[in-house]
């Protein structure tokens, strides 16, 4: 777990490194421009119309962080042979892909930490209301969010040949779950029986990502989620945090050094 931990902290110091927290702070200025020029409309839907497009901004924001932070260990680490090294200390695959893990999803849970803080702060100020519990269950969902993309990012990383075409798939994978996913099993019921079958079994295996993009807690001021109910999709993302991961040191631990 030490070397784990060890490699999650160089993942995180090299994404500080990168471009890729600069877009996080981009976003927080539109945002800060959004919600400051609010009062000139004088309209409280006019607010929550604003935190709907910049929390939209920060999901896009946040899946682009999360895939190409992710897309871009292992690969990196072959480009660059330091794969060799590393393999060489006593650090295992495991150690290799869990602080990979760690790392990339702590770079996606500092930015979102960063986001969510400034939005509280900025629309508390300007609707004098501090949801904090709504808040708190919308970003830890995000949050989980990130972490299964991270996991499928990297499993992805050890079966295609490149970091593109490893992003490219995956991000088609999660915008069609996002898009089609609480939808698939009702398209399933009109099509033949064999296709319907697949959609179906497709339906059950795939991880529900929709499940955790809860931005009307923000928006609309939603009622709580039962904290059973929240602790429950909290589970099911770590199941499929953990199976991805699982599956990618399967698939890491059979390639030869040669081939890594």
């Amino acid at each position: 777990m030490n070397a784990a931990l060890a490699i999650a902290s160089v993942v995180l110091k090299e994404s500080y490194r990168r471009k890729d927290f600069y877009v996080l702070f981009v976003l927080t200025a539109v945002l800060t421009v959004a919600l400051g020029s609010a009062h000139f409309f004088n309209d409280h839907s006019i607010v929550r119309y604003l935190k709907e497009v910049c929390l939209l901004f920060v999901w896009i924001s946040a899946l682009v962080i999360a895939i190409t932070t992710a897309a871009r260990q292992i690969p990196a680490e072959r480009e660059n042979r330091t794969i060799f090294p590393l393999l060489a200390k006593p650090v295992s695959r495991w150690d290799v892909m869990l602080g990979k893990f760690l790392g990339a999803w702590a770079s996606c849970g500092v930015a979102l930490l960063m986001f969510y803080t400034f939005l509280i702060v900025l629309s508390g100020i300007r609707e004098h209301s501090w949801p904090l519990a709504q808040y708190f269950q919308a970003a830890w969902l995000h949050f989980i969010f990130t972490g299964i993309v991270v996991a499928m990012i990297l499993f992805g990383s050890v079966v295609f040949t490149t970091p593109s075409a490893n992003a490219t798939i995956c991000f088609v994978v999660i915008a069609g779950i996002l898009l089609l996913g609480r939808d698939l099993n009702r398209i399933a019921m009109t099509q033949p029986a064999f296709s319907g079958f697949l959609l179906s079994m497709i339906y059950y295996v795939m991880p529900h990502l929709e499940f955790f993009d809860v931005r009307d807690l923000i928006i609309h001021e939603a009622p709580l989620i039962a904290w059973w109910a929240w602790a429950v999709a909290s589970l099911y993302g770590f199941f499929y945090m953990a199976a991805f991961l699982v599956l990618g040191w399967i698939r890491f631990r059979r390639l030869s050094l040669q081939a890594v």
